[in-house]
């Protein structure tokens, strides 16, 4: 049975959901030396904020092989040393992507009419209007820094009052942006024009301090900055100095460099800021859809199903996920048929995906090919997490190829390798819903299921040597579940794959291929 640990305060529809997967400890809290300590006996790993999972933990997790972050910001995990411990860290991307959207409209309008300072002077028994005259969105432009999921929607809402937006986003083209009545510009241009300026991107080491005194120097006077992203994209002291100097007319900030942020931090002690302690996921809703969320991931991938989330792994949706599932085994004994049956090692593996195939994403199949292929290999851990790092590791170049064409196939998976002594290649297809098969090996035109073990033995084509090898095994009475024949033409090379019900022992192996015309024999394991 599997071990789930939630080291922070999930959801308890999420816990509810999990234990359908194992055992379920809720241990919130935790020092990290008592994580370190208890983690190893763990399967999979469910966390928040608060719990930093760092190499040493890593480490010390010996069976973990899933880490659910309940919410977006995976920067309390060590993403790259879970890639290379094959562990899959997953998030949940829209759980929370309404919660953060209606945060940044409140703290946008709370910063232009001034809501908070005046809650408290009226709290302390003031009524002094003429103090917090604000500032209408109505007409402004808004630049939005990061159009995903989250900037998508405070996008609209920014719309609905009437605002113009503009965005800044390289990975998202201009003909997609003005569908959604936004214009795409550079990041200079945005923060020259925007009466308002709202963060929505991850924080990495490209978007640290995003926007510190250039940036801000650039800004319209008068400008304001909301920050729901991460602490770190703003560079707090530069902000705070860009508001007492009188450039930026104020800030709304929920997400801090350090947090809880200590009572120095500049900002806090600004009249014309608004902040709030890391609000952005915090409604009862969002918490019970990043919950769900997070908890259904973990007991898919420890059903030894894909994630549909995972950070160190290509993203996909579930129609999406729904629609490649099937080819994931076929990909991945693609690679095991391949890896067994080839003597030198491999430089180079293309992988060309015709028919309906070539219009779908592929990055998964690419890895299950790639696991197949490393696994029966290599001692450590290979999984579709840290396959692609393996391979490099190893010094195998990886090409993906499409065509449009797949002969008599409505979609077929290709494996070219190249390795030291030449070419090999291998073709497989999908019959039905989950009937895989093998259709090619080396150019020979074969119809084979990858299950169980299998012989593979090119030969000359000549009378006997199909007898002789049905004999032998059949002597040892090891029965022969399935036999296809390739050829190229009467008399000339010929290949045979056989489906055979138990292993075949050594001293039999090598008495087929001491036949007169077997090239060679290999045993495959799937």
């Amino acid at each position: 049975m599997a071990r789930i640990l939630v080291s922070d305060p999930i959801a308890a529809e999420g816990i509810e959901i999990l234990k359908q997967a194992g055992q379920v400890d809720v241990k919130t809290g935790m020092p990290k030396e008592d994580l370190i300590a208890c983690i190893g006996e763990y399967d999979a790993l469910a966390v928040r904020s608060e719990t930093k999972v760092t190499a040493d933990v890593l480490e010390a997790a010996k069976n973990l092989k899933i880490i659910g972050r309940a919410g977006v910001g995976v920067d309390n995990i060590d993403v790259p040393t879970a890639t290379q411990k094959g562990v899959i860290v997953v998030n949940s991307p829209e759980g929370n992507t309404i919660a953060a959207a209606e945060l940044t409209m409140a703290l946008l309008l709370s910063l232009s009419r001034n809501i908070p300072q005046a809650c408290s002077s009226v709290r302390s028994g003031e009524w002094k209007r003429s103090k917090f005259v604000g500032t209408e969105v109505y007409k402004k432009t808004l630049g939005v820094v990061g159009l995903g999921k989250i900037g998508r929607e405070v996008a609209k809402r920014a719309q609905a009052f009437g605002m113009t937006v503009v965005a800044y986003d390289p990975f998202l083209t201009a003909e997609s942006a003005k569908k959604m009545g936004v214009e795409i510009v550079k990041l200079n241009d945005l923060l020259k024009m925007s009466d308002y300026i709202t963060l929505h991107l991850p924080l990495n080491k490209d978007t640290r301090h995003l926007i510190s005194t250039k940036e801000l120097a650039m800004m319209k006077d008068g400008a304001r900055v909301i920050n729901v992203a991460r602490g770190g994209v703003v560079d707090e002291a530069a902000l705070a100095a860009a508001i007492e100097a009188g450039k930026i007319a104020g800030a709304a900030i929920d997400v801090y460099e350090q947090e809880p942020t200590p009572p120095e931090n500049p900002l806090l002690k600004l009249d014309k800021t608004v902040t709030t302690p890391h609000l952005g996921a915090s409604t009862a809703e969002a918490q019970i859809n990043v919950a769900i969320d997070i908890a259904e991931q973990i007991v898919d991938v420890l059903n030894g199903k894909p994630a549909r989330s995972a950070v160190n792994m290509p993203a996909m949706s579930s129609e999406a996920l729904a629609q490649v599932e099937p080819y994931l085994a076929l990909a991945e004994r693609m690679g095991t048929l391949l890896t067994q049956t080839t003597d030198s090692a491999i430089t180079c593996l293309e992988i060309t995906y015709c028919g309906d195939l070539a219009e779908m994403e592929t990055g998964p199949i690419t890895r299950a090919a790639l696991v197949g292929l490393l696994r029966p290999i290599l001692s450590e851990s290979v999984n579709f997490v840290n396959a692609p790092l393996q391979a490099e590791q190893r010094g195998i170049q990886v090409v993906e190829s499409r065509s449009t064409s797949s002969g008599d196939y409505t979609s077929l998976i290709s494996i070219d390798a190249q390795t030291e002594d030449g070419t090999r290649q291998i073709s497989g297809a999908l019959f039905g819903k989950k009937d895989i098969r093998i259709v090619s090996i080396d150019g020979y035109r074969i119809d084979v299921a990858p299950v169980g073990t299998m012989l593979v033995a090119p030969h000359i084509d000549k009378p006997g040597i199909i007898g002789q090898v049905g004999t032998l095994l059949g002597n040892r009475r090891i029965n022969i579940a399935g036999m296809h024949v390739g050829r190229q033409s009467v008399g000339k090379r010929a290949i045979m794959a056989l489906n055979v019900d138990d292993i075949i022992p050594a001293d039999v192996m090598a008495e087929i291929v001491g036949i007169d015309g077997i090239e060679s024999a290999k045993q495959v394991q799937f």
